[in-house]
């Protein structure tokens, strides 16, 4: 008590006086206690940690990367932490590049296409108090000008808008978000530095915030999100998130409204397409947080138990897990197509004093309309619209396999992932399974092959016109015919004979004759059934 008056006697904050609590105590870690298996570090951050070093800087894996190696994981990505300014690190590799504004880092590329792989790389950063940073009175948008020249600055709410002050190892440890995070690995000497026990939260299965859970809600609301996902991810593994970081959630996902829309985007994507999509509904169900984190996500929660999404989210995690790409626009694709197929159909039946519209119009206005209502312009309408625009816009195409339609479609670049969400339409029932396994053999075939294929085609339709001609009525006679034809049918056992322009039993039309106007017969010539249309 008496060390406590003292200090607010001389000014010191309470924070200054709990300094080392809040940084930390060093651990280092041995290979003989960690266990960490070096086999599963990646060649390539290997690289990055050894360049660095050998430059004369200090270097470590960081991240959700220990964390996996410390549970035995293959980790998917791998970031790395250290002391060289951006710049620095950017001088040291010849495809590196600095990006983002509220924290700047370091892409470094090695490869190229689909197998090329990103390290991240980071600067130890200060641990600032946000008391004591520049203030802005707008968001990332509005107060843009400001906000260049300045290395730390908050907004009105206390969100962080800039942390680019660089600072000691202890420090960049505790604004990371949880325990399990804020472990850094050096593969050279196979040394863990743990500055917050993530290592007995690892051994216990804790997903634990570091500090004050409400607090660093508020100073980064985004970290809502980090904590659904890496429970959801963790979930599976026993990981239970600490009563104490769970409590503030649902009252902290207001500050989610001063987000950027395009962040909150990009977040609700990782929470979709880690792998962990389905456990990630459970865990926004479990906390409390259905919705309200982001319009789009709220759709995707609710409609996740329909069939047809909730097979497209299971495919997304199997292929995740497989190792294989995911692209946002097919999940997305597959959410909003109730929307796109039910808006499709009232154009075309014309509904609510709607005028009819032909298939492919009616098609094109209920994608926009999704659009302006569901994405908005967050996603630029760049790639991702204009790849979930292919995917629908090719469904109608596979219902006419004749021609050279098929040849074309093939051919299209986004034709694998269009019939992809056409065999899933397939797989709950809104497809015939016929096509979609006719659509999976001539899109591998020979050129042969295909031509069989085509001819099947040709062969069924022309069963099925034969059928609706059988079923066809004939059309009604006139009523000025009626009276001779019945008394014509009464009186002969001939062949019913067809009238001029009908529709004959084996699908070919008689050809109509031309009437030729008669002259009057004689009383008694033999009346008004004399002559038939099939006689003349």
């Amino acid at each position: 008590m008496i060390k406590k008056f003292i200090d607010k006697l001389l000014g010191k904050s309470a924070d200054s006086t709990q300094g080392k609590s809040r940084f930390g105590k060093r651990q280092e870690v041995p290979a003989e206690v960690h266990k960490i298996d070096p086999a599963l570090v990646d060649e390539r951050a290997k690289n990055v940690v050894t360049t660095l070093q050998q430059a004369g800087y200090e270097a470590y894996v960081v991240g959700g990367a220990v964390r996996d190696l410390l549970l035995g994981l293959r980790p998917k990505d791998f970031d790395v932490a250290t002391n060289a300014t951006p710049e620095q690190v950017k001088s040291l590799f010849r495809r590196a590049f600095i990006i983002g504004r509220r924290f700047r880092i370091v892409h470094v590329v090695y490869g190229r296409g689909r197998e090329h792989e990103v390290i991240e790389v980071s600067t130890f950063r200060a641990y600032m108090d946000n008391t004591a940073a520049e203030q802005v009175s707008g968001n990332e948008r509005t107060s843009k000008g400001e906000l260049a020249s300045m290395k730390h600055a908050v907004d009105a709410s206390g969100r962080v808008l800039r942390d680019n002050v660089w600072g000691p190892q202890e420090e960049d440890a505790a604004r990371r978000d949880f325990t399990v995070n804020a472990m850094y690995y050096d593969p050279a000497n196979q040394v863990v530095v743990d500055y917050h026990n993530g290592i007995k939260d690892a051994q216990k299965l804790t997903l634990r915030m570091i500090g004050d859970p409400a607090t660093r809600y508020r100073e980064d609301p985004v970290r809502i999100i980090r904590a659904i996902r890496f429970s959801a991810k963790l979930a599976a593994l026993g990981f239970k998130m600490e009563a104490k970081t769970a409590a503030p959630l649902i009252e902290s996902s207001k500050l989610l409204a001063d987000v950027p829309q395009s962040r909150l985007f990009d977040e609700m994507l990782k929470l979709l397409q880690t792998g962990h999509a389905i456990a990630t509904i459970e865990q926004l169900n479990k906390l409390g947080l259905a919705r309200g984190i982001y319009p789009l996500l709220d759709v995707v929660v609710e409609r996740a138990d329909q069939p047809f999404v909730r097979a497209a989210l299971q495919d997304t995690d199997r292929r995740v897990g497989e190792g294989k790409p995911v692209a946002p626009s097919f999940l997305l694709a597959c959410v909003l197509w109730a929307d796109v197929r039910d808006g499709w159909a009232q154009r075309q039946e014309g509904r609510h004093g709607q005028r009819a519209q032909p298939p492919f119009p009616a098609l094109q206005d209920a994608i926009d309309d999704v659009f302006n209502s569901r994405i908005g312009d967050v996603s630029g309408r760049g790639k991702l619209a204009a790849d979930m625009r292919e995917i629908w816009m090719m469904q109608p195409r596979f219902d006419k396999r004749t021609g050279s339609t098929p040849y074309s479609l093939v051919e299209q670049a986004r034709f694998r992932a269009a019939f992809d969400f056409m065999r899933l339409r397939a797989d709950v029932g809104e497809v015939s399974e016929a096509i979609a396994e006719w659509w999976q053999e001539f899109s591998t075939a020979d050129d042969l092959r295909r031509q069989d294929l085509l001819e099947q085609v040709r062969e069924e339709q022309k069963v099925r016109q034969r059928v609706r001609v059988r079923e066809t009525p004939p059309p009604p006679k006139p009523r000025g015919e009626l009276v001779g034809q019945e008394s014509r049918d009464s009186d002969s056992d001939d062949e019913p004979e067809i009238e001029a322009g009908a529709v004959p039993p084996d699908g070919e039309a008689v050809p109509r004759k031309r009437r030729r106007r008669r002259k009057p017969r004689p009383a008694g010539g033999g009346g008004e059934g004399g002559g038939s249309a099939a006689g003349e």
